[in-house]
């Protein structure tokens, strides 16, 4: 029990903030298959529309939840927001163009709405996985300061 009791506390920060992303996470995604679901299933808009209006609206709820709850950015530089985007993007193109793809191959013989619905559940996967660690490593990274600030502590 000490040695994990150990780890747990070494990794404190990380094990919290995946679980503060995981909360956010889950809420942004009942927000994002609501509206992706009424666009694609109930409007009849194509899969890019879909998505992409859907992680888009995800997107500006996740900014302000993340960066407050999960990754606790006090001084917000004037970047932040063109990397929280540039993000965004990038693992929705990445996400979502995989997954498209990989789908068709699986399910080729099923319906169009059967291929959309599970390429769309397949890229929120991707999307989750590629979100947290650009958000984290990009997008809301520690600076120089606030590092050594927090290793100061520790010691």
């Amino acid at each position: 029990m000490g040695k994990i009791k150990a780890l747990y506390d070494h990794n404190k920060d990380f094990v919290m903030e995946v679980i503060h992303f995981g909360i956010v996470g889950v809420i942004n995604t009942m927000m994002g298959w609501g509206i992706m679901a009424v666009l694609y299933n109930l409007i009849h808009l194509n899969y890019w529309l879909s998505t992409g209006i859907s992680y888009f609206i995800g997107g500006v709820f996740s900014y302000h939840a993340n960066g407050k709850v999960t990754f606790k950015v006090e001084n917000k530089d004037k970047w932040l927001p063109y990397r929280f985007a540039a993000n965004l993007i990038v693992c929705y193109l990445i996400a979502f163009g995989v997954a498209k793809p990989l789908v068709i191959r699986i399910l080729a013989a099923q319906p169009a709405v059967i291929v959309d619905n599970a390429a769309m559940a397949l890229g929120t996967v991707i999307f989750v996985a590629l979100n947290f660690f650009g958000q984290k490593i990009v997008v809301f990274r520690k600076t120089g300061k606030r590092k050594q600030g927090t290793k100061e502590q520790r010691n």
